[in-house]
């Protein structure tokens, strides 16, 4: 079997992975220790991302021609990808969470929507709470002024009798 074959699977397994994702972080995870990549897995399937380390041909490969392809020019050394489809900060905000217990690991730069951000964008976009903790926000800071408002006309009217 000649090399090509063997790396088409691998290189389609990525394109599926990449296929329709809402975020794509590449990182250098080289220097985490054993435990410590398996905490960061366990963390990831946990949210529903996969988290997987590539040759950076075979990302290369995948990335040509895709919405991805700026991450290319940071195929240098071992790379790994996250990818979520759902969430659009989740990848980041954990590998952020992560990387301030484990100084090796690196955010080398991601594709977040369509959008291409390097490691301070990134940085960035793990600031985002995510969107069930923004829904809240949201939904508070609608709730407080109906009931403030139900609050002072419960005081008058105890007032009143």
């Amino acid at each position: 079997m000649a090399k090509v074959e063997l790396k088409k699977p691998v290189v389609e397994e990525i394109s599926a992975h990449l296929e329709g994702a809402a975020c794509v972080v590449l990182v250098d995870a080289c220097g985490l220790t054993v435990e410590q990549d398996t905490q960061l897995r366990k963390q990831m399937r946990a949210e529903g991302i996969v988290y997987k380390v590539y040759k950076n041909t075979m990302l290369n490969f995948a990335v040509k021609g895709t919405e991805f392809e700026p991450l290319a020019q940071h195929f240098a050394g071992p790379s790994a990808i996250a990818v979520s489809k759902t969430d659009a900060t989740a990848p980041a905000r954990i590998l952020a969470e992560f990387a301030k217990k484990a100084d090796k690991l690196e955010i080398k730069a991601g594709v977040v929507e369509g959008a291409y951000y390097d490691a301070k964008g990134m940085a960035a976009i793990a600031a985002v709470p995510s969107r069930e903790v923004l829904l809240g926000r949201l939904l508070g800071s609608m709730q407080s002024p109906i009931a403030n408002f139900a609050r002072v006309l419960n005081q008058i009217a105890e007032k009143e009798a």
